[in-house]
């Protein structure tokens, strides 16, 4: 199942397809080629795809030497350090990076990275690793400068040195800048100059701060305090220069790098500066002014910028000059790089390495790493080998060096040996017309080149005919055709049997024997114009085309019978989508081909439009070919490896005849000797498969129908489907400041799509000095279109990141860069997260607070000030440090109980102090309970709110209440905050009064009579019609008891009721005691002591008193008075009295109060013990 696919052309470099030609067919003069594509398993010398730089590491983190490579077989990695073998070998990748056990000191020095296979060693450059530690900023006392209005100022800054230059910030204690101007600037050694001073410039924080990048560290330097003394003697003053000294210097640069003159002057009033090039002019050079023209900036200086510059500043007083002599020298670079190519045995190669610099720099050749090699020759820079052998597939090394540097180069030499082959079809037909021009094709391949030789069918060589020339790519190109070239035409490559033919048709020119001659014809009447032409007979398919102005015809003769035009002029005739003036009646028309059409003819006048006419007959038009393509030709490919060609389908109005379709055509773009490959379909898209990812080609798409093609289309451009990129982005670098990293980045290799932009994934690993459990914040950076580059805010300081770099297109993304990491520097912490404080006495208090949320550093510990607020003037701020960071609270004593103060805390690191958490407040006194209390009630419960002292502490209180009603007690709430400001006391009675009380110790702080809510709860079952009845009968029956009792009594037994009586007046002269109840005896007991021992009672055990009170019956009977005077008794059975509790004595929390007594049933009373 082989199908059609377009010719390909074979990467010699790579050999990794081979195309081998398997059909062709000639049908219907269509062309389809048929191809096996064989994958080839194909060694590979090392390729060097990722190689280190020098830099300086200040920790283990930043050691990180990549080298990488690609090869067949797959690489090994070795490193060289200080001139012997470090570490072992690394396969697979050989990025060197630091073991976290050994010292960082022991990775300083210089690094080579050899990569090996079978076929050579390529190697990378010798790099230097510089080990500093981290930049710390010693103790400074703080500088006092004082100076006079209108002299000039240096302040000094002073970094700790580094083998890294720091970038110099001077900003304020606010971390805002100094605004700079051309009176106050920044010069290139850091130090803050003034030309002059003003009043203004006077203040006590002028700090400098240096930002070491590649340590990722900011050192702020001790604040400066300019004082500024205004003085009556302020007058002009000529310019001299601050900077640089002296009238001369000299100034040596490397080409391309950057260079600054600066010249600072001083003086009143302020200079100003220009510079000139005293042996040329300053627009020539790449000069630019910057910095108030203080600065003359290349960005990348050149050998022209080489010369004498002046700078001259002036004001009103005069003028100084000073001079410096430019002159640019250059590391090596190059000129001519030699190609990595392949050669057959026996070849002799050339390779060529070329480079400049100043001084010249010396070029050496090296092989697999080894300089020695008697079979090779070196002259001027280039490297001969003759007679190559297989052995001789390496990897060569050519160095140029000077005393600014060296650069090297890895050459790939393959000795390799392929059978030739012609690519080429064999049998083609190729058609010309006489005096034209024709390409027979012979494409080949093979190693060593074949040489292609072509033979006509004489013997006469064909190139001895200047007609004739011969392509490098075996192309054979003939022009101004005859029929004497026609015939057959053979290729062949030299010492092989190996050869294609090629068949060439030359066909008679197409001749007009009689052109249309000039016509004079009536209005209305018909007029011929003759054509006459000779083809060649071969010839079978031809277009005859008719043009006026430029523009095919097909036209059409439309006339008509004017109607009436009823009194008002006819002043036109309209078509379908014409109009004619009224006196005329016909009209041209230009139709399109392979129509039918009718016709109609409205007749117009001022009033209106008549009735159309009655359609004419049917009129068909004959076919042509098309005269346009279709438009928004494009690709619209998805799948990788497959173009997708669509277009906009035509009208079928444009079709012009039968079978319409479209004729696609492509090639590879890029090669203006590529074949085009076409094809036909009758709508889109068009697929061609196995194109290759994301490949350019050139496609265009035609009309075609039975009788021909339409014109020729203009070629677009567009691509095959995407794929997800392959490689990853390289050369990953950032610079940090503060809570901004920007980052660049390589651009990526192999996206095998249209770059869509680039994701840069950053993950916070670990927090420097925090647990593991606060790790972790990721964060994804989109970067759109083709920048490189990116900033990036908010960060948290004193955090180490991790980022990856990963290119995506309309597919997806890339693989992720090496990961690369880095440090934010060390703030100054946030404030605090909460302070709270609590006041054990009147006179001291205690702080509370916890740590900032965001340390940004390592906590030293935390200041706290306070305050006192005095009205009359500012009381004096009081500080105390705390140098354990463990630490978050602190006592403060011998505070003024009368006052109120202002409290701070402020958490420091080594960066500085953060912002304060403040808080107001006082020490607190004594709490005391509540004694304004507002009381809301409810149906069973009791609302109490008041308001807190502001300044006491709490205190805890109960809330005394009493029900004021039969069988109430005194009861407790529980413990109450006097903070809290409300209480709700539960479970009480509806509609019942209630007496509440607040005691502080002895005496009463707090008291008040409420009732609850809702009507006044019935007393059990009291109202029941049916329990009156009951009662009243048990009335009765105890009245015959009596009278019972005393008729036994009457006939003998005596009686005690004097003493009874007696007794009972005792008892209820007893006082009642606290609002309690009485006391009252048992019954019982009564009964006992006046029972007769010689007079058995009948009713002795009844335990009844006298008839005179019911109320002696206090443990059957509760006597309530209904609303017109007459009581209700409840009674209730009595059971045996249980042990210790024999006594009835007051409601106290011991005694708790009986719950209220229930209806007796009448079994219980009549089963009482009579």
């Amino acid at each position: 199942n082989v199908t059609p696919q377009p010719s390909k052309k074979i990467a010699i470099h790579t050999i990794e397809y081979l195309m081998v030609t398997i059909v062709q067919q000639d049908l219907c003069s269509r062309v389809f080629h048929y191809y096996l594509c064989v994958c080839v398993e194909v060694s590979q010398p090392p390729v060097l795809i990722e190689m280190p730089t020098s830099y300086t590491a200040f920790s283990q983190e930043d050691f990180n030497l990549p080298c990488e490579a690609t090869g067949n077989p797959i690489p090994t990695f070795r490193w060289v350090k200080d001139g012997e073998t470090f570490g072992a070998e690394l396969k697979g990748s050989g990025t060197l990076r630091a073991d976290e056990e050994e010292p960082l000191n022991s990775y300083e020095g210089s690094y080579r990275c050899y990569a090996s296979n079978t076929l050579g060693t390529a190697m990378t450059q010798t790099v230097k690793v510089i080990v500093e530690s981290q930049p710390v900023l010693l103790k400074q006392q703080k500088i006092y400068k004082t100076a006079y209005e209108g002299n000039s100022m240096i302040l000094s800054c002073n970094p700790p040195e580094s083998s890294t230059l720091p970038h110099i910030h001077w900003m304020d204690k606010k971390m805002v800048h100094i605004k700079q101007s051309d009176r106050v600037m920044v010069g290139l050694d850091g130090k803050l100059y003034f030309s002059n001073l003003i009043k203004s410039d006077s203040r006590d924080d002028y700090i400098c701060n240096a930002q070491y990048a590649a340590a990722r560290t900011i050192l702020p330097e001790t604040a400066v305090n300019l004082t500024v003394m205004p003085s009556n003697d302020v007058h002009g003053k000529k310019p001299h220069l601050l900077h640089p000294s002296g009238s001369h210097t000299p100034v040596l640069s490397l080409k391309g790098h950057s260079v600054t003159l600066e010249c600072i002057p001083k003086g009143l009033p302020t200079p100003k500066v220009e510079w000139k090039k005293m042996d040329g002019s300053l627009h020539e050079t790449s000069g630019e002014l910057d910095n108030y023209d203080r600065w003359l900036h290349f960005d990348s200086i050149s050998e022209n910028d080489d010369g004498e510059y002046e700078c001259k500043a002036f004001n009103s007083h005069g003028f100084t000059t000073h001079s410096f002599t430019v002159t640019v020298e250059a590391a090596p670079y190059w000129v001519k790089e030699p190609q990595s190519l392949l050669y057959a045995p026996g070849e002799t190669v050339r390779l060529d390495c070329q480079a400049e610099g100043i001084p010249t720099p010396t070029i050496t050749w090296s092989i697999n790493e080894v300089d020695d090699d008697p079979r090779r020759s070196v002259s001027g820079g280039v490297l001969w080998l003759k007679d190559v052998e297989f052995a001789d597939t390496a990897v060569y090394q050519c160095e140029a060096s000077n005393k600014h540097g060296s650069i090297l180069l890895n050459t790939y030499l393959h000795v390799v040996e392929l059978s030739p082959q012609i690519l080429s079809s064999d049998g083609m037909v190729y058609r010309v017309i006489e005096g034209g021009e024709i390409k027979l094709h012979c494409e080949s391949f093979g190693s060593p080149r074949p040489h292609v030789t072509w033979e006509g069918e004489d013997t006469v060589p064909l190139l001895s005919d200047p007609r004739i020339s011969l392509l490098t790519s075996g192309t054979l190109e003939l022009s101004h055709v005859s029929h004497d070239d026609s015939g057959a035409y053979t290729c062949s490559i030299k010492h092989t049997n190996i050869s294609i033919t090629a068949h060439l048709e030359v066909f008679n020119r197409t001749v007009i024997l009689t052109s249309p001659q000039h016509v004079r014809a009536l209005r209305g009447t018909s007029a011929l114009l003759d054509c006459h032409f000779y083809k060649d007979p071969q010839l079978f398919n031809y277009p005859i085309v008719w043009r006026r102005d430029g523009h095919k015809l097909q036209d059409l003769s439309l006339s008509w019978i004017p109607g009436h035009s009823h009194n008002s002029p006819i002043i036109g005739t309209e078509h379908e989508w014409k109009r004619v003036p009224g006196d005329f009646n016909h009209q041209q028309l230009s139709l399109h081909p392979y129509c039918t059409y009718r016709f109609r003819v409205i007749a117009v006048n001022e009033i209106g439009r008549s009735d159309p006419s009655i359609p004419s007959g049917y009129h068909s038009t004959p076919p042509a070919v098309p005269d346009s393509n279709p438009s928004g030709v494009r690709s619209d490919s998805t799948d990788p490896k497959t173009l997708k060609i669509t277009w906009d389908e035509m009208d079928r109005r444009s079709h012009n005849g039968k079978r319409f379709q479209y004729k696609v055509s492509w090639r590879e773009a890029g090669s203006k000797n590529a074949h085009w490959n076409h094809g036909y379909i009758e709508s889109p898209p068009f697929l061609v498969n196995n194109t290759g990812t994301y490949t350019p080609f050139e496609i265009k798409v035609q009309a075609v129908n039975s009788l021909g093609e339409g014109p020729a289309p203009d070629p677009e451009i567009g691509h095959s489907g995407e794929d997800n990129p392959q490689e990853a982005p390289t050369g990953v670098e950032s610079t940090v400041m503060n809570r901004t990293v920007r980052v660049k980045w390589k651009e990526a290799q192999n996206v095998r799509g249209l770059l869509l932009g680039y994701k840069e994934e950053k993950e916070e690993r670990l927090d420097r000095g925090k647990s593991k459990e606060q790790a972790k914040d990721s964060r994804v950076v989109v970067v759109h279109g083709n920048r490189t580059s990116e900033e990036v805010t908010g960060l948290k300081l004193y955090s180490r990141y991790e980022l990856f770099i990963t290119a995506f297109n309309s597919k997806g993304e890339g693989p992720h860069s090496t990961p690369h990491r880095f440090n934010t520097s060390e703030g100054v912490p946030g404030p605090p997260a909460s302070l709270t404080f609590d006041s054990p006495s009147e006179n001291s208090l205690i702080l509370y607070w916890t740590p900032p949320v965001e340390t940004n550093g390592i906590l030293l510990g935390y200041m706290v000030q306070y305050q006192q607020e005095v009205e009359s003037r500012d009381s004096l701020l009081q500080m105390q440090m705390i140098s354990d960071p463990s630490v978050t609270h602190i006592v403060l004593d011998q505070l003024d109980p009368n006052s109120y103060y202002n409290f701070k805390v402020i958490a420091r690191t080594a960066a500085g102090d953060g912002p304060p958490i403040t808080q107001r407040g006082a020490t607190l006194f004594d709490g005391v309970p509540p004694s304004n209390i507002t009381i809301v009630p409810s149906n069973t419960s009791l609302n109490l709110t008041w308001a807190p002292g502001e300044r006491h502490r709490n205190h805890g209180f109960r809330i005394r209440y009493l029900r004021k009603s039969a069988g109430g007690r005194w009861e407790e709430s529980e413990i109450v905050n006097s903070t809290q400001g409300f209480y709700s006391l539960t479970g009480l009675q509806q509609g019942t009064q209630y007496h509440l009380m607040i005691m502080h110790g002895n005496y009463t702080e707090w008291e008040d009579v409420t009732r609850t809510r809702g009507p006044e709860m019935p007393a059990g079952f009291a109202t029941q019609g049916w329990l009156i009845g009951l009662i009243s009968a048990i009335v009765l029956l105890v009245l015959i008891l009596l009278i019972l009792c005393l008729i036994k009594r009457s006939k003998g037994g005596k009686y005690a009721v004097k003493d009874k009586e007696d007794k009972e007046v005792d008892s209820e002269a007893r006082p009642m005691k606290d609002e309690a109840f009485g006391e009252y005896r048992s019954l019982e007991s009564d009964g006992d002591e006046k029972r007769s021992d010689s007079q058995p009672s009948l009713c002795g055990d009844s335990k009844l008193g006298s008839e005179d009170s019911l109320a002696e019956y206090g443990d059957s009977v509760d006597i309530q008075f209904n609303e017109d005077g007459s009581f209700i008794g409840q009674y209730s059975g009595r059971g045996p009295v249980p042990h210790g509790n024999e006594s009835s004595g007051p409601a106290s929390p011991v005694n708790a109060v009986p719950p209220p007594p229930v209806a007796p049933s009448m079994s219980s009373i009549l089963n009482r013990p009579s």
